[in-house]
């Protein structure tokens, strides 16, 4: 007698992101094996992350050659004028869609992009290893240099604003001596209200040196490579009190540090953590956001020589950790851990590639690249296309001992229209897949809910609301099955609603 044709049904496939560090047969099918140019959306469907357009028009007349825009700071004066800084080609600019270079202290010479800047008592500072530091005093685009009755400001490369205060690692020697300013005074490092202190005798594990600076909680955190110190009392720093310490885990990227309103995320030498689970847990091993792909992130890691760059917005509900020698992008969906182990959902992007990334007040997502800089918007990369890939990771449906003949795949997919997909399909781990390639109409039916017989008006809908429900009939057999969609993401959204499977039980295996 003929078997009976089974429903499987995987509903919002990839919604827990990627999972690279477990046994794939043994991963939940709401995981994903591979999801690059994708981003966990607000419904927690995986869909394409957004592409990017222009807004510099100068950029190759005053970028040159270089590799590009290598960091953006929006600041705000006290008038409310905004001024966005950035740097690149050895040079600091103003401007967004035309790059201005500032004027320079008189026989100031810079040498490297690498620049942390700040916003402090209407100034901007510039810090950065090897060189002066810099103040633009209200947004000005004239910079003077941080001079203290004749004395240089520490050669940091790091600067925190904090507690009224500026605060810096001298770099000069072994980074381990941090400097605070006199209150609201940068120009100030030397008189009685300013002063420093030495770590050397405070790291837990006798020597490591300052990566970077945060302000938390009301307490001053200082991130070593390997070990973490807190400080209370910082607003009277000639009276802090150590609070605490964390040994084993430390910051390994400066600009990896980033503040989300309730935490401190940065990246350590064992993955992303975050800084309250750590003051929380202490001992080690500890848990990190980055817990499902540690071993693939941190291989990657391992193997940039240029500076990791970091963002998060509270808009888009995601923090960004940049590699740009490998060009790869990790995104953290942030709107909650997956479970109590703290791991939060991760996808990757790539051909986007951003040197740096700015953030503005208005929640606009700046990226710097070798043209200039860009906004993170809309779905095209520039004029050009880009793919998004899903794939599952290898599943045996719950029942490992029998053959499985898939029959045919009804597909749930939003928006998409004129978008050409591939549906692949594989057994028993094999990456030479089956494929089905079709498009979707501009012409595709508009999910409506037919609200105005209750008298309070029609859903519309729009781009993001037009559902495809292709079907696809399929071959072959195996014991584990492989699903993936590519899509070629071409100025419209898409989000993978739902997978329905059906398919034959076959023989025990």
């Amino acid at each position: 007698m003929a078997q009976q044709l089974q429903n499987i049904t995987i509903a919002s496939p990839g919604f827990a992101g990627l999972n690279t560090q477990d046994s794939p047969i043994s991963v939940d099918p709401s995981f994903a094996a591979v999801a690059d140019n994708c981003v966990i959306d607000k419904l927690g469907r995986i869909g394409a992350r957004k592409g990017y357009s222009a807004v510099t028009t100068n950029g190759s007349a005053v970028l040159g050659s270089s590799r590009g825009i290598e960091t953006i700071f929006e600041f705000t004066a006290r008038t409310g004028t905004k001024t966005v800084f950035s740097t690149g080609n050895n040079k600091i600019f103003t401007g967004t869609s035309t790059l201005v270079v500032v004027t320079l202290p008189a026989g100031y010479s810079i040498t490297a992009n690498n620049w942390k800047i700040i916003s402090f008592n209407n100034s901007v500072l510039f810090f950065q290893k090897g060189h002066h530091p810099l103040r633009s005093s209200g947004g000005s685009t004239t910079l003077t240099k941080l001079v203290d009755s004749g004395n240089n400001a520490p050669f940091g490369n790091e600067v925190l604003g904090a507690f009224g205060r500026a605060w810096t690692v001298d770099v000069t020697g072994n980074a381990h001596t941090i400097y605070w300013s006199a209150i609201l005074d940068p120009n100030d490092w030397h008189g009685s209200e300013s002063g420093n202190i030495d770590l050397t005798l405070v790291w837990p594990s006798g020597y490591d040196e300052v990566v970077a600076l945060a302000a938390h909680n009301d307490f001053l955190v200082i991130f070593g490579k390997h070990s973490i110190i807190v400080y209370s009392g910082a607003s009277s720093p000639a009276n802090m009190v150590l609070a605490d310490t964390v040994d084993g885990v430390g910051c390994i990227a400066r600009d990896s540090v980033q503040l989300t309103g309730t935490d401190l995320l940065f990246l350590s030498d064992s993955g992303l953590r975050s800084f309250g689970r750590v003051i929380q847990e202490k001992s080690l091993p500890m848990r990190d956001i980055s817990k499902n792909v540690r071993n693939d992130l941190m291989a990657e890691v391992a193997q940039q020589v240029l500076p990791i760059k970091s963002l998060y917005s509270a808009g888009e509900a995601f923090y960004l950790l940049s590699l740009p020698t490998s060009n790869e992008v990790y995104c953290f969906d942030m709107r909650g851990p997956l479970d109590q182990s703290g791991a939060h959902r991760v996808t990757t992007w790539s051909e986007i590639d951003p040197i740096s990334f700015g953030n503005l007040e208005d929640g606009t997502i700046y990226l710097g690249k070798s043209t200039g800089i860009v906004k993170y918007s809309g779905y095209l990369d520039g004029a050009a296309t880009y793919q998004l890939r899903y794939f599952s990771n290898p599943t045996d449906f719950g029942n490992g001992s029998n053959l499985k003949f898939l029959k045919k795949f009804n597909l749930t997919i939003v928006g998409a229209h004129g978008t050409d997909i591939t549906l692949n399909w594989g057994y028993d781990y094999t990456s030479a897949y089956n494929k089905q390639v079709f498009t979707f109409s501009s012409a595709s039916t508009i999910a409506e809910y037919g609200v105005a017989e209750y008298a309070i008006g029609e859903y519309s809908g729009g781009v993001d609301a037009l559902i495809n429900t292709p079907s696809v009939n399929t071959g072959g057999s195996g014991s584990v099955v492989t699903i993936g969609i590519e899509a070629q993401i071409d100025a419209v959204p898409l989000s993978i609603q739902k997978i329905d499977i059906h398919a034959l039980m076959g023989r025990l295996i």
